[in-house]
């Protein structure tokens, strides 16, 4: 396992001496000082296969060898040392102890290392952007991070270890995938795509020769042969390379031995067990006269313990022969655990699933690339036509290095040119299989045992994929002669196939000279693996020989893009002549073997080759131009066919061989690789860190972290904030991973229309109806397209937040910077809307980056509320539907608010607008719902846990009605706006009935201060207008203003003494005991009280009516009046009219009788079994959906008084605990209030009622200057209330005789309904000002003009803190 070795003195191997010391040794075995066994049973020792590298080594673990010049066995075979945790590999075992390493016990269970990072972690900008990640892009990525550049790298397939590698068919055809044109000679040809575009094995199918490349962080590393063998020096002199390389071939060598110290290769070890196919290759090439050729190939496969030279931990080889599908056994030396690990560990962020579609150069102002890529987590595939159209980018401020293989690198310079990136038209040119040629010699005569195998028996192991090598490379007068031979295996993935299409294939070459006996065996060889299997010892499977050979082709090929897809057309694939002579020869050799020849299948079946060295397409240019290559000597892409490059712009990969090579190619192409990033080092001045690694801890953090360079104020303020950000996400993650936690997450696409408009600031839904509507007409189109992620599925089912995190992309020409990059949003689920009562936001609110640069702020959410109650089509609008507000970013500081929701709507408003989501885009979310954990029932738990919730809070909304009242708290929350009076007083009226008074001292200084009395209604006190649950209540909105405020606590309000029957009639007289402590104490020594404008609400309205209208109350002692929904003309709305004419008996009587004189507002699960029986009726009252809820105090201030609110208009924490600002109401004022509505006119007390609004009473109102106002949606009283009202005063006193000319006005609120005018969450904005303006002109006179004062809740205002 991946470990920490902390406080070892290391040294570098180069440093490391060998040790000659000789030891007795007995039996002829040599033995270690440490008594460790050797491979082969009765064997000899050998020594370690260690290569000079820049690990750190154990320098108290050195090793030496036993001398015995008698016995050549026992001379070290190797000149090598042991390192760190280096030992050579233990002697055969029992098949369940085969030597398969991987890190983990079980791959269905194991924890295994991940240096990439999720893409939730990504940073908008880097120093260098590397684009794949086998052999160009690992060196790229290594080297820059070493040079203390930030590096991004960017991989089209998965993470994947040893031991997550396919071992079987079934898990290998899982990680197919397919692309090209399919070109079969006898049909048509087809543009064909299939399989996982993540899978680990890509074919790429061509006209004239196919492919088969490796996705996966490694790349084809993952599943090469490992064969380290440097091209030639007569092919690198050919007149194809750039000059720099073919007169100075040798300057390569350089590179070549940088790569050697990464990448450790070395031979296969002579005290190795033999290999039946590596003998029967040197037999072969014996009966060819190729006996000098032939030799053991270096390869990059591991042959001891310990670490490599990057301090990955190794395992020496088990010889499973599975190289082609990824070795499980961790001996394999891929870029993965070399060039990447390295990278990891000095700093580079690695992302997987990430495909590289095309590169642009920087929009103006900014330095560098922008790399656009399309990311295939979290399912995104599922959204087909978003994958590719909605893409996701990376700024490369410096440079951009493309390793993703010469298909793949070529394929995304095409896209780029067609995309406006001016390149050579050399591009997609020159490209090459390699000359690559596959057969097989099948059926021989002798054991081959080349069919790999999971856990091969150490008894009879099958060894690497290709040990052995003839190279016919030299010696030719045309170096387009030389090729090389080897020997291969087949993955047990492909083993049971093998021999169906051996025999089935047509134009095999059968041996001529077999006799009988020869014949039986063979037919019996080949029944044998047809009854017995692939493995069966002396079947004809297990005696097949393949083959692959390395040549060179005529480099005619190219790559086009059809529909956007890439298409190989390898014609004339090469030299055809010369393909049949080596088929030739690869036939003799099979023929002396008494095997039968077979030809590629692809090759037999449809005339085409196939390789696994694509190479070219991004050619190097022999004469530093653009006319005859894509790039020059150093890999930087031309511009066109000048001299002149993109700078940066760099291909690291087989794209850049101008030829082929004759030889296995990846040691050339990481050889090039390093030239090109050193150059490129030097160029900029960069100076790469050659420090060695320790021991690396993969599970740990890395051991060098980046440090910006950049010192620009603004630069350092952003990265500062955008690593905070990325270390709160990042501690998440490992959080959930560290306690096991299983998480959840989905992909959502959502479009419609925003308008770019800074006036649109009001938030409600007519505005952003408005702005979708122009959006609209004006084809202002927007989508995102956005994944969800919660990787701890506690937080977002149990927070209260249920937050999770948001990744992807949003796009809207209309906004420039288009599109705009989504990192480490947040998104809430079903979160407390805290404005609005019953209803459940789901929010998205995140931080967007455009290409160029700017930065702005989306929020959007969607409204789930009580209009959703038994009706699915509702629920499905809500749930579909996102108002959308995108604002200017602020600070973080600046960015404080009580509230999620709240946040995104602070700032400067950009754009407002509506998105949805269409039908199959939410088929194709519900594909990508997906749970996420360590083993298959966390899965199922975190999917469980998810969803239960999910339908847990849709139901509570679906089913509102039916849910389980909300009785009152026990405790205050949400009161965020404590007013405390500044003096309270009790009032003694002229009954000797003590009520109380509250004041307010005006809080603005600069204004003259004015008295300013005001009235609650019946049931409720001093709150209504101090109301402590929203932001601006109406007493600081009139403090503000310069008014002393007074509010009465009458005797039909919140008092104990309520409950003893008294009436509006009897209430009259505490407001003229109020007016009188008002006028005495509140006056000026000397002068005369002055009047005092009044605010009456409702009944109390009506009660102050009664007193002005009979007389109690002089009209000389009022300034002016304002009265809310009534004043001396009460007329119930229709649902309370219907309780008093539709009962057979009216409703007070009724209750009375049942439950006695007092019905109260507030109820609990305590009381008595009426009340609660009350309370489960009271919610079968009939309303409009919009307005039901389940607030038992809320029903049974419906049902006594009728709905007092349009609930929209209060926020959560008023409703909630509604029953702290209402009291109750006795049934001897509700005799009285249903019968002056009834009536629709004042009255004095029983028992004559006599009515109080006659002409003569209304004469004495002369003088005083009222305003009117009603909710238009009052569901309490009617509208006419005011409007007759209204029109008794102009009847009666014309339109008075003040400087403006009009006394009465009467005003009706929209949206409003009845008490929400004065604790709506937005009264400030709606309500307010229009009654302050008229008390100004009352009190002040009409040329005044309101001034805003400098004050908090001018903050409020200009922050967006109160644009609810």
């Amino acid at each position: 396992m991946p470990s920490a070795v902390p406080d070892i003195t290391t040294t570098g191997a180069e440093d490391i001496k060998k040790t000659d010391v000789e030891v007795p040794h007995t039996n002829g075995i040599g033995k270690k000082l440490n008594g460790s066994a050797t491979w082969a049973p009765g064997g000899h020792e050998r020594a370690s296969s260690a290569s000079p590298s820049n690990c750190s080594v154990d320098t108290f673990n050195q090793s030496f060898y036993a001398q015995n010049t008698g016995d050549p066995w026992n001379q070290p075979q190797l000149d090598h040392a042991f390192g760190v945790h280096q030992e050579e590999a233990g002697g055969p075992r029992s098949r369940a102890y085969a030597r398969v390493r991987s890190w983990g016990d079980d791959p269905k269970t194991a924890q295994f290392p991940r240096i990439s990072k999720p893409m939730e972690l990504m940073r908008h900008s880097y120093d260098c952007v590397v684009i794949g990640s086998g052999y160009g892009g690992g060196v790229a990525a290594s080297r820059m991070a070493r040079a203390g550049e930030s590096v991004c790298l960017l991989e089209r397939g998965k993470e994947r270890w040893p031991g997550e590698y396919p071992d079987d068919a079934g898990d290998a055809l899982g990680q197919l995938h397919y692309s090209g044109e399919f070109a079969p000679k006898w049909l048509p040809n087809k543009l064909v795509s299939g399989g996982d575009p993540t899978g680990m094995y890509h074919m790429i199918f061509g006209n004239g020769q196919n492919a088969v490349v490796c996705n996966g962080l490694g790349g084809t590393s993952l599943m090469n042969a490992n064969v380290y063998l440097e091209a030639d020096k007569d092919t690198l002199r050919l007149e194809a390379w750039p000059e720099e390389i073919r007169d100075h071939p040798d300057d390569l060598d350089q590179y070549y031995d940088k790569a050697a110290k990464v990448l450790e290769p070395e031979e296969y070890p002579e005290d190795w067990p033999k290999l039946p196919k590596l003998e029967l290759l040197k037999k072969q090439a014996k009966c060819l006269n190729m006996t000098d050729n032939f030799r053991r190939v270096r390869q990059t496969t591991r042959f001891r313990n310990g670490p490599n030279s990057c301090g990955v931990e190794m395992s020496p080889s088990a010889l499973t022969g599975q190289d082609a599908t990824g070795l499980n056994d961790s001996s394999k030396n891929t870029t993965l655990v070399t060039y990447l690990a390295d990278a990891w560990n000095w700093g580079a962020d690695m992302f997987c699933e990430a495909e590289v579609r095309y590169i642009t150069k920087a929009p103006e102002g900014q330095t560098g690339y922008i790399v656009y890529f399309a990311w295939h987590g979290r399912n995104r595939g599922h959204f087909k036509a978003n994958l590719h159209g909605d893409l996701m980018w990376v700024h490369a401020r410096k440079a951009v290095f493309l390793g993703a293989g010469a298909v793949g690198s070529t394929e995304i310079l095409l896209r780029s040119r067609d995309m406006g990136l001016e390149l050579s038209e050399r591009v997609g040119q020159n490209m090459s299989g390699n000359g690559d040629i596959l057969g097989f010699g099948y059926n021989t005569d002798v054991e081959v045992n080349a069919m790999g195998k999971a856990f091969p028996s150490p008894y009879h192991p099958i060894g690497p994929c290709i040990t052995g090598i003839i190279d016919n490379r030299a010696g030719h007068e045309n170096p387009l002669d030389g090729y090389v031979i080897e020997e291969g295996t087949m993955p047990s993935a492909l083993a049971p196939f093998l021999q169906a299409m051996l025999e089935l294939l047509p134009g095999s070459v059968e041996p001529t000279d077999e006799g009988i006996v020869g014949k039986v065996k063979a037919n019996l060889a080949r029944v044998g693996s047809a009854f017995l299997g692939p493995y069966f010892r002396k079947g004809a499977i297990e005696r097949t020989q393949v083959y692959l050979i390395m040549s060179h082709d005529s480099n005619q090929a190219y790559l086009t893009l059809k529909d956007d897809k890439p298409v190989l057309e390898f014609i004339g694939v090469g030299r055809s002549d010369h393909v049949n002579y080596l088929n030739g020869i690869l036939e003799s050799a099979t023929k002396a073997v008494g095997g039968t020849f077979v030809k590629n299948p692809f090759y037999t079946l449809m005339g085409d080759q196939i390789t696994v060295h694509p190479i070219g397409g991004a050619c190097m240019a022999n004469d530093g131009t653009g006319s005859t290559g894509a790039t020059n000597h150093r890999g930087e892409v031309f511009t066109g066919p000048g001299t002149e490059t993109h700078s940066g712009l760099i291909v690291t990969d087989a794209a850049v061989i101008p030829t082929a090579l004759g030889a296995n190619p990846f040691a050339t192409i990481t050889a090039l690789a390093e030239r090109s990033v050193d150059l490129y080092a030097k160029e900029h001045k960069l100076e790469i860190d050659m420090t060695s690694n320790g021991v690396l801890d993969l599970f740990g953090p890395p051991q060098h972290q980046h440090h910006s360079k950049r010192c620009r104020w603004k630069e350092h303020i952003e990265e500062t904030q955008e690593n905070a950000k990325i270390m709160h996400a990042n501690n998440a993650i490992i959080a959930a991973r560290r306690l096991n936690d299983g998480g959840f997450g989905f992909t959502e696409v959502m479009s419609g229309h925003i308008h770019k408009d800074k006036a649109l600031k009001r938030d409600n839904i007519d505005t952003y109806k408005l702005a979708a509507r122009t959006a609209k007409s004006l084809s202002e189109t927007a989508r995102f397209f956005l994944s969800v992620q919660s990787f701890d599925i506690r937080s977002i089912v149990h927070d209260p937040n249920h937050k999770a995190m948001l990744t992807g992309t949003f796009v809207c020409p209309t906004l420039e910077g288009s599109p705009f990059m989504v990192q480490r949003g947040d998104f809430n689920l079903f979160l407390l809307d805290r404005k609005a009562p019953g209803t459940r936001n789901l929010t998205y609110d995140f931080d967007m980056r455009g290409i160029n640069g700017r930065k702005l702020h989306f929020h959007g959410y969607k409204v789930v509320d009580s209009s959703v109650a038994l009706s699915p089509v509702h629920f499905w609008k809500s749930t579909s539907t996102l108002y959308v507000t995108i604002t200017e970013p602020l600070p973080e500081s600046k960015r404080v608010c009580a509230d999620a929701d709240e946040c995104g709507l602070l700032g400067e408003i950009v754009a407002k607008g509506i998105m949805c989501i269409q039908p199959m885009d939410f088929l194709s979310e519900v594909m990508t719902l997906t749970p996420t954990g360590s083993g298959l029932l966390k899965r199922v738990a975190s999917a469980s846990n998810f969803l239960t919730f999910f339908t847990r809070k849709s139901m509570s909304l679906l089913l509102a009605p039916l849910t389980p009242l909300q009785y009152p708290s026990q405790t205050y929350t949400g009161f965020i706006n404590n007013t405390p009076p500044t003096k309270s007083y009790k009032i003694r009226a002229s009954d000797g009935v003590v009520t109380t008074l509250h004041m307010w001292e005006p809080t603005n200084k600069a204004i003259e201060p004015k008295n300013l009395f005001m009235i609650p209604g019946a049931s409720v006190d001093h709150q209504i207008f101090a109301l402590p649950t929203i932001r601006y209540n109406a007493v600081n909105y009139f403090c503000r203003a310069g008014y002393r405020v007074f509010v009465t606590v009458h005797r039909i309000g919140m008092l104990m003494v309520a409950q003893n029957n008294w009436t509006t009639f009897d209430t009259r007289l505490d407001f003229k005991a109020c007016l009188e402590k008002i006028r005495t104490d509140f006056t000026e020594p000397g002068k005369e009280p002055e009047p005092v404008y009044t605010i009456a609400h409702c009944m109390g309205s009506v009660a102050f009516s009664t007193g002005l209208l009979d007389g109690a109350i002089p009209a000389k002692w009022i300034k002016g009046i304002t009265c809310s929904q009534v004043f001396m003309n009460p007329i119930w709305n229709t649902m309370n009219m219907l309780k008093i004419v539709a009962l057979p008996i009216p409703g007070d009587r009724l209750y009375k009788w049942l439950a006695g004189d007092w019905f109260s507002f507030s109820t609990g699960k305590s009381d008595s079994l009426f009340q609660k029986g009350l309370n489960e009726l009271l919610r079968l009252m009939p309303d409009e959906r919009k307005e039901m809820c389940n607030n038992a105090s809320c029903h049974r201030c419906t049902m006594a008084l009728g709905r007092c609110w349009n609930h929209r208009n209060l926020n959560e924490a008023t409703h909630r605990q509604i029953d702290k600002f209402f009291g109750g109401v006795s049934m001897a004022l509700m005799h009285v209030l249903m019968k002056q509505g009834y009536e629709g006119g004042v009255m004095a007390n029983g028992p004559l009622f006599e009515r109080l609004d006659t002409r003569a009473n209304i004469r004495k109102l002369k003088g005083i200057p009222i305003l009117l106002f009603a909710g238009r949606d009052n569901a309490v009283l009617s509208t006419e209330s005011t409007e007759r009202t209204y029109e008794i005063l102009t009847d009666t006193f014309g339109q008075g005789d003040d400087a403006s000319g009009i006394q009465y006005r009467r005003r009706v609120v929209p949206d409003y309904g009845h008490l929400d005018c004065w604790m709506g969450r937005n009264a400030w904005k709606d309500v307010y000002p229009f009654i302050r303006e008229e008390i100004d002109r009352v009190v002040r006179g009409a040329e005044y003009r309101f001034e805003e004062p400098d004050d908090a809740f001018k903050d409020l205002v200009e922050s967006g803190k109160l644009l609810y």
